[in-house]
Protein backbone atom coordinates (compact mmCIF):
# COMPACT_ATOMS: atom_id res chain seq x y z
CA UNK A 1 0.00 0.00 0.00
CA UNK A 2 1.42 3.40 -0.38
CA UNK A 3 2.54 5.11 2.70
CA UNK A 4 0.25 8.26 2.99
CA UNK A 5 2.95 10.49 5.06
CA UNK A 6 0.58 13.40 5.27
CA UNK A 7 2.60 16.65 7.02
CA UNK A 8 0.94 19.12 6.25
CA UNK A 9 -0.82 19.96 9.53
CA UNK A 10 -3.21 22.42 8.40
CA UNK A 11 -5.32 19.39 6.66
CA UNK A 12 -8.62 18.84 8.15
CA UNK A 13 -9.31 15.03 9.42
CA UNK A 14 -11.66 14.36 6.65
CA UNK A 15 -9.57 16.15 4.39
CA UNK A 16 -6.52 13.52 5.02
CA UNK A 17 -9.65 10.79 5.15
CA UNK A 18 -10.39 11.64 1.06
CA UNK A 19 -6.80 11.46 0.26
CA UNK A 20 -6.23 8.18 1.87
CA UNK A 21 -9.36 6.58 0.81
CA UNK A 22 -8.78 8.06 -2.86
CA UNK A 23 -5.37 6.52 -2.71
CA UNK A 24 -6.53 2.89 -0.75
CA UNK A 25 -8.82 2.82 -3.93
CA UNK A 26 -5.62 2.21 -6.38
CA UNK A 27 -5.21 -1.33 -7.98
CA UNK A 28 -1.64 -1.37 -6.61
CA UNK A 29 -3.72 -1.61 -2.91
CA UNK A 30 -5.08 -4.78 -3.95
CA UNK A 31 -7.95 -3.79 -6.35
CA UNK A 32 -8.71 -6.76 -8.82
CA UNK A 33 -8.52 -4.77 -11.92
CA UNK A 34 -5.20 -4.53 -13.37
CA UNK A 35 -4.76 -0.45 -15.59
CA UNK A 36 -2.42 -0.09 -18.66
CA UNK A 37 0.17 2.71 -17.17
CA UNK A 38 0.46 5.54 -19.41
CA UNK A 39 3.52 6.76 -18.09
CA UNK A 40 2.61 10.33 -17.09
CA UNK A 41 3.46 12.18 -14.60
CA UNK A 42 0.45 12.91 -12.29
CA UNK A 43 -0.02 16.25 -10.04
CA UNK A 44 -2.53 19.29 -9.50
CA UNK A 45 -3.16 23.04 -9.83
CA UNK A 46 -2.91 24.90 -6.47
CA UNK A 47 -5.96 26.72 -7.51
CA UNK A 48 -7.77 23.12 -7.20
CA UNK A 49 -7.10 23.77 -3.40
CA UNK A 50 -7.26 27.57 -2.91
CA UNK A 51 -9.97 27.35 -0.26
CA UNK A 52 -7.16 26.26 1.78
CA UNK A 53 -4.81 29.16 1.13
CA UNK A 54 -1.36 26.48 1.62
CA UNK A 55 2.09 28.31 1.17
CA UNK A 56 4.18 26.26 -1.17
CA UNK A 57 5.22 23.99 1.41
CA UNK A 58 1.51 22.60 2.25
CA UNK A 59 1.35 22.20 -1.61
CA UNK A 60 3.82 20.28 -1.69
CA UNK A 61 3.34 18.13 1.35
CA UNK A 62 -0.15 17.65 -0.05
CA UNK A 63 0.80 16.42 -3.13
CA UNK A 64 2.73 13.87 -1.24
CA UNK A 65 0.24 12.96 0.66
CA UNK A 66 -1.95 11.80 -2.81
CA UNK A 67 0.97 9.91 -4.37
CA UNK A 68 1.30 12.30 -7.12
CA UNK A 69 4.21 13.71 -8.91
CA UNK A 70 4.19 16.91 -9.51
CA UNK A 71 2.16 20.60 -7.76
CA UNK A 72 1.53 23.42 -10.11
CA UNK A 73 1.86 26.30 -8.31
CA UNK A 74 0.05 29.01 -10.95
CA UNK A 75 0.14 32.70 -8.76
CA UNK A 76 2.85 33.80 -6.57
CA UNK A 77 1.09 34.11 -3.38
CA UNK A 78 1.71 30.35 -2.06
CA UNK A 79 5.40 32.12 -1.96
CA UNK A 80 4.31 34.54 0.78
CA UNK A 81 7.47 37.09 -0.67
CA UNK A 82 9.90 34.68 -1.05
CA UNK A 83 10.70 34.59 -4.24
CA UNK A 84 14.58 34.99 -4.20
CA UNK A 85 16.50 32.20 -5.88
CA UNK A 86 18.16 30.91 -2.82
CA UNK A 87 14.15 30.49 -1.09
CA UNK A 88 13.48 29.21 -4.69
CA UNK A 89 15.96 26.57 -4.45
CA UNK A 90 15.62 25.76 -0.91
CA UNK A 91 11.82 25.15 -2.30
CA UNK A 92 12.98 22.87 -4.84
CA UNK A 93 15.02 20.47 -2.30
CA UNK A 94 12.16 20.26 -0.39
CA UNK A 95 9.99 19.20 -2.75
CA UNK A 96 13.16 16.36 -4.24
CA UNK A 97 13.49 15.34 -1.03
CA UNK A 98 9.76 14.06 -1.23
CA UNK A 99 9.96 13.38 -4.86
CA UNK A 100 7.68 15.89 -6.50
CA UNK A 101 8.41 18.43 -8.90
CA UNK A 102 7.45 21.96 -9.31
CA UNK A 103 6.05 24.13 -12.16
CA UNK A 104 4.87 27.61 -12.06
CA UNK A 105 2.61 30.05 -13.26
CA UNK A 106 1.13 33.72 -12.63
CA UNK A 107 -1.28 35.99 -14.63
CA UNK A 108 -2.01 37.88 -17.67
CA UNK A 109 0.90 39.88 -19.84
CA UNK A 110 -1.39 40.60 -22.24
CA UNK A 111 -1.04 45.18 -21.18
CA UNK A 112 -4.75 45.27 -23.06
CA UNK A 113 -6.31 43.10 -21.64
CA UNK A 114 -9.39 43.61 -19.03
CA UNK A 115 -7.00 41.08 -16.66
CA UNK A 116 -4.09 42.73 -16.76
CA UNK A 117 -2.95 43.95 -13.26
CA UNK A 118 0.21 46.70 -12.55
CA UNK A 119 0.87 44.26 -9.48
CA UNK A 120 3.90 42.01 -11.14
CA UNK A 121 5.37 45.73 -12.93
CA UNK A 122 5.10 45.69 -16.85
CA UNK A 123 4.58 42.55 -18.83
CA UNK A 124 7.58 42.57 -19.59
CA UNK A 125 8.64 42.79 -15.89
CA UNK A 126 6.41 40.34 -15.01
CA UNK A 127 7.53 37.59 -17.17
CA UNK A 128 11.32 38.34 -16.36
CA UNK A 129 10.34 37.54 -12.95
CA UNK A 130 8.59 34.49 -13.82
CA UNK A 131 11.49 33.01 -15.98
CA UNK A 132 13.90 33.58 -13.43
CA UNK A 133 11.44 31.74 -10.67
CA UNK A 134 10.82 29.10 -12.98
CA UNK A 135 14.19 28.26 -13.70
CA UNK A 136 14.77 28.42 -9.73
CA UNK A 137 12.26 25.71 -9.20
CA UNK A 138 13.42 23.71 -11.82
CA UNK A 139 10.42 24.55 -13.72
CA UNK A 140 10.48 23.83 -17.61
CA UNK A 141 7.29 26.42 -18.11
CA UNK A 142 5.74 29.43 -16.88
CA UNK A 143 2.12 29.53 -17.50
CA UNK A 144 0.58 32.69 -18.29
CA UNK A 145 -2.69 33.97 -19.57
CA UNK A 146 -4.00 36.55 -21.68
CA UNK A 147 -7.59 37.34 -20.35
CA UNK A 148 -10.88 36.15 -20.51
CA UNK A 149 -14.41 36.19 -22.59
CA UNK A 150 -14.76 39.89 -22.11
CA UNK A 151 -11.43 40.35 -24.08
CA UNK A 152 -13.60 38.97 -26.69
CA UNK A 153 -15.94 41.73 -27.10
CA UNK A 154 -12.82 44.44 -26.27
CA UNK A 155 -11.80 47.51 -29.09
CA UNK A 156 -10.01 45.03 -32.11
CA UNK A 157 -11.67 41.75 -30.30
CA UNK A 158 -9.25 39.12 -29.41
CA UNK A 159 -7.66 39.30 -32.82
CA UNK A 160 -5.95 42.65 -31.58
CA UNK A 161 -5.46 41.12 -27.74
CA UNK A 162 -3.22 38.58 -29.40
CA UNK A 163 -1.41 40.69 -31.17
CA UNK A 164 -0.70 42.91 -28.10
CA UNK A 165 0.36 39.87 -26.49
CA UNK A 166 2.87 38.39 -29.19
CA UNK A 167 4.63 41.63 -29.05
CA UNK A 168 5.14 40.93 -25.32
CA UNK A 169 5.81 37.74 -25.66
CA UNK A 170 8.60 38.29 -28.38
CA UNK A 171 10.63 40.47 -26.35
CA UNK A 172 11.34 37.95 -23.71
CA UNK A 173 12.18 35.37 -26.16
CA UNK A 174 16.60 35.71 -25.32
CA UNK A 175 15.51 35.74 -21.38
CA UNK A 176 13.10 32.69 -22.02
CA UNK A 177 15.57 30.62 -24.24
CA UNK A 178 18.82 31.30 -22.29
CA UNK A 179 17.14 30.17 -18.71
CA UNK A 180 15.14 27.34 -21.28
CA UNK A 181 12.06 27.85 -19.86
CA UNK A 182 9.30 28.16 -22.36
CA UNK A 183 6.36 30.16 -21.61
CA UNK A 184 2.91 28.39 -21.56
CA UNK A 185 0.04 30.90 -22.39
CA UNK A 186 -3.49 29.47 -21.27
CA UNK A 187 -6.43 29.22 -22.64
CA UNK A 188 -8.36 31.05 -19.78
CA UNK A 189 -11.85 31.81 -19.18
CA UNK A 190 -13.40 32.06 -22.46
CA UNK A 191 -10.45 34.12 -24.08
CA UNK A 192 -9.05 32.14 -26.90
CA UNK A 193 -10.13 29.04 -29.10
CA UNK A 194 -7.86 26.66 -29.85
CA UNK A 195 -7.04 28.07 -33.24
CA UNK A 196 -6.72 31.00 -31.82
CA UNK A 197 -3.76 29.97 -29.24
CA UNK A 198 -2.19 28.09 -31.64
CA UNK A 199 -1.97 30.89 -34.24
CA UNK A 200 -0.31 33.03 -31.06
CA UNK A 201 2.36 30.44 -30.29
CA UNK A 202 3.17 30.12 -34.27
CA UNK A 203 3.43 33.88 -34.67
CA UNK A 204 5.43 34.66 -31.50
CA UNK A 205 7.59 32.04 -31.70
CA UNK A 206 7.26 27.72 -30.66
CA UNK A 207 10.62 27.63 -29.69
CA UNK A 208 10.00 29.38 -26.74
CA UNK A 209 6.44 29.94 -26.13
CA UNK A 210 4.10 27.03 -25.57
CA UNK A 211 0.77 25.84 -24.55
CA UNK A 212 -0.98 24.93 -20.70
CA UNK A 213 -3.80 23.48 -22.32
CA UNK A 214 -7.53 23.77 -19.95
CA UNK A 215 -9.63 21.16 -20.75
CA UNK A 216 -12.39 23.00 -18.79
CA UNK A 217 -11.70 26.30 -20.54
CA UNK A 218 -12.29 24.84 -23.70
CA UNK A 219 -15.85 24.36 -23.06
CA UNK A 220 -16.06 27.98 -21.94
CA UNK A 221 -15.06 28.78 -25.98
CA UNK A 222 -17.73 26.73 -27.00
CA UNK A 223 -15.72 23.50 -27.72
CA UNK A 224 -15.18 19.74 -27.09
CA UNK A 225 -12.02 19.03 -25.00
CA UNK A 226 -10.56 15.97 -27.33
CA UNK A 227 -10.91 18.44 -30.37
CA UNK A 228 -9.42 21.14 -29.00
CA UNK A 229 -6.84 19.36 -27.64
CA UNK A 230 -5.78 17.60 -31.18
CA UNK A 231 -5.72 21.77 -32.58
CA UNK A 232 -2.85 22.41 -29.95
CA UNK A 233 -1.21 19.14 -28.70
CA UNK A 234 2.44 20.00 -30.76
CA UNK A 235 2.82 23.05 -28.41
CA UNK A 236 1.08 22.04 -25.46
CA UNK A 237 3.56 22.28 -22.43
CA UNK A 238 1.84 21.74 -19.83
CA UNK A 239 -1.64 21.34 -18.45
CA UNK A 240 -4.70 22.13 -16.15
CA UNK A 241 -7.39 19.90 -16.40
CA UNK A 242 -10.57 19.00 -15.00
CA UNK A 243 -13.85 17.53 -16.55
CA UNK A 244 -17.09 19.45 -17.45
CA UNK A 245 -20.29 18.01 -17.86
CA UNK A 246 -22.45 19.97 -20.85
CA UNK A 247 -25.97 20.03 -21.45
CA UNK A 248 -29.20 21.46 -23.43
CA UNK A 249 -30.82 24.12 -21.70
CA UNK A 250 -34.06 26.10 -23.46
CA UNK A 251 -31.80 29.36 -23.85
CA UNK A 252 -28.26 27.26 -25.61
CA UNK A 253 -26.28 25.35 -23.55
CA UNK A 254 -24.75 25.16 -19.72
CA UNK A 255 -21.46 24.22 -18.40
CA UNK A 256 -20.32 22.78 -14.94
CA UNK A 257 -16.79 21.55 -14.55
CA UNK A 258 -16.29 18.77 -12.43
CA UNK A 259 -14.02 16.30 -10.96
CA UNK A 260 -12.25 13.92 -12.94
CA UNK A 261 -14.83 10.85 -14.34
CA UNK A 262 -17.89 13.29 -13.42
CA UNK A 263 -18.66 15.09 -16.64
CA UNK A 264 -19.06 13.85 -20.28
CA UNK A 265 -16.00 14.45 -21.91
CA UNK A 266 -14.28 11.45 -23.13
CA UNK A 267 -11.40 11.10 -21.16
CA UNK A 268 -10.50 8.23 -22.68
CA UNK A 269 -10.65 9.17 -25.99
CA UNK A 270 -8.82 12.83 -24.30
CA UNK A 271 -6.19 10.53 -22.79
CA UNK A 272 -4.83 8.79 -25.71
CA UNK A 273 -4.46 11.44 -27.94
CA UNK A 274 -2.17 13.19 -25.21
CA UNK A 275 -0.02 10.33 -24.77
CA UNK A 276 0.87 10.16 -28.18
CA UNK A 277 0.78 13.95 -28.97
CA UNK A 278 2.43 15.36 -25.75
CA UNK A 279 5.22 13.03 -24.69
CA UNK A 280 6.77 14.28 -21.41
CA UNK A 281 3.81 16.59 -20.51
CA UNK A 282 2.29 15.99 -17.10
CA UNK A 283 -1.15 16.17 -16.04
CA UNK A 284 -1.62 18.84 -13.17
CA UNK A 285 -5.59 18.79 -12.18
CA UNK A 286 -7.41 21.83 -11.40
CA UNK A 287 -11.01 20.83 -10.26
CA UNK A 288 -12.72 24.30 -10.36
CA UNK A 289 -16.29 22.41 -9.40
CA UNK A 290 -19.54 23.23 -8.46
CA UNK A 291 -21.18 26.38 -10.75
CA UNK A 292 -22.75 26.27 -13.57
CA UNK A 293 -21.86 28.95 -16.86
CA UNK A 294 -24.82 29.27 -19.53
CA UNK A 295 -24.35 29.81 -22.95
CA UNK A 296 -27.07 31.34 -24.87
CA UNK A 297 -26.34 30.37 -28.09
CA UNK A 298 -29.76 30.77 -29.96
CA UNK A 299 -29.10 34.60 -29.24
CA UNK A 300 -27.80 35.53 -31.97
CA UNK A 301 -25.79 38.78 -29.82
CA UNK A 302 -24.12 36.44 -28.33
CA UNK A 303 -22.20 35.41 -31.56
CA UNK A 304 -20.56 38.94 -31.48
CA UNK A 305 -17.88 37.57 -29.52
CA UNK A 306 -17.58 34.50 -31.69
CA UNK A 307 -17.50 35.69 -34.53
CA UNK A 308 -14.81 33.24 -36.53
CA UNK A 309 -16.10 30.39 -34.45
CA UNK A 310 -15.81 27.31 -36.99
CA UNK A 311 -19.18 25.29 -37.45
CA UNK A 312 -17.31 22.04 -37.26
CA UNK A 313 -15.93 22.97 -33.67
CA UNK A 314 -19.19 23.98 -32.34
CA UNK A 315 -21.47 21.04 -34.07
CA UNK A 316 -18.69 18.80 -31.94
CA UNK A 317 -19.49 20.92 -28.96
CA UNK A 318 -23.37 20.13 -29.48
CA UNK A 319 -22.63 17.04 -30.23
CA UNK A 320 -20.94 16.86 -26.38
CA UNK A 321 -24.11 18.40 -25.12
CA UNK A 322 -26.19 15.86 -25.66
CA UNK A 323 -24.42 13.61 -24.23
CA UNK A 324 -24.81 14.93 -20.43
CA UNK A 325 -27.19 15.88 -18.37
CA UNK A 326 -28.24 18.85 -15.94
CA UNK A 327 -26.21 18.62 -12.51
CA UNK A 328 -26.97 20.70 -9.57
CA UNK A 329 -24.24 23.21 -8.31
CA UNK A 330 -22.59 22.92 -5.07
CA UNK A 331 -23.85 24.04 -1.89
CA UNK A 332 -22.78 23.91 1.52
CA UNK A 333 -24.73 21.86 3.93
CA UNK A 334 -27.56 23.55 6.06
CA UNK A 335 -25.37 24.69 9.13
CA UNK A 336 -22.09 25.05 7.95
CA UNK A 337 -19.52 26.86 8.20
CA UNK A 338 -19.21 28.30 4.19
CA UNK A 339 -15.72 28.60 4.35
CA UNK A 340 -14.74 24.88 5.54
CA UNK A 341 -17.45 23.58 3.65
CA UNK A 342 -16.07 24.49 0.39
CA UNK A 343 -12.82 23.65 1.59
CA UNK A 344 -13.89 20.07 2.43
CA UNK A 345 -15.53 20.03 -0.69
CA UNK A 346 -12.17 20.84 -3.07
CA UNK A 347 -10.32 18.37 -0.99
CA UNK A 348 -12.78 15.72 -2.22
CA UNK A 349 -13.03 17.15 -5.68
CA UNK A 350 -9.44 16.96 -5.60
CA UNK A 351 -9.00 13.67 -4.05
CA UNK A 352 -11.59 11.72 -6.58
CA UNK A 353 -9.80 13.23 -9.25
CA UNK A 354 -6.27 11.61 -8.69
CA UNK A 355 -7.75 8.49 -7.78
CA UNK A 356 -10.14 8.14 -11.08
CA UNK A 357 -6.81 9.44 -13.18
CA UNK A 358 -4.75 6.86 -11.63
CA UNK A 359 -6.87 4.05 -11.15
CA UNK A 360 -9.18 4.07 -14.25
CA UNK A 361 -6.99 6.41 -16.65
CA UNK A 362 -3.35 4.79 -16.04
CA UNK A 363 -1.74 7.99 -14.89
CA UNK A 364 0.61 8.73 -12.40
CA UNK A 365 4.65 7.25 -12.10
CA UNK A 366 3.86 6.71 -8.30
CA UNK A 367 1.76 3.86 -7.26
Amino acid sequence: MTALPFTCRSVSRRGFLAAAAAVAASPACGGDTAVRRRGIRLGFDNFAVRASKWNARQLVDHAESLGCDSVFITDFGPFEAKTDDDALADLRSYAGDKEVGLELGSWSICPTSKTFKQEFGSPAEHLATGIRMAKALGSRAFRVILGNQEDRLSPGGIAARIDDAVAVLQQARGRALDAGVKIAVENHAGDMQAGELKSLVERAGPEFVGVNFDSGNACWTLEDPVRALETVAPHVVTTSLRDAMVWRTPDGVAVQWTAMGEGCTDLPAFFDLFEKACPGVTVHIETISGFTKTFPVHDRGFWKAFLDAKAADFAAFMALADKGHAIEPFSPPPGADRAKAEQEYQLGELARSIAFCRNTLGLGLRV
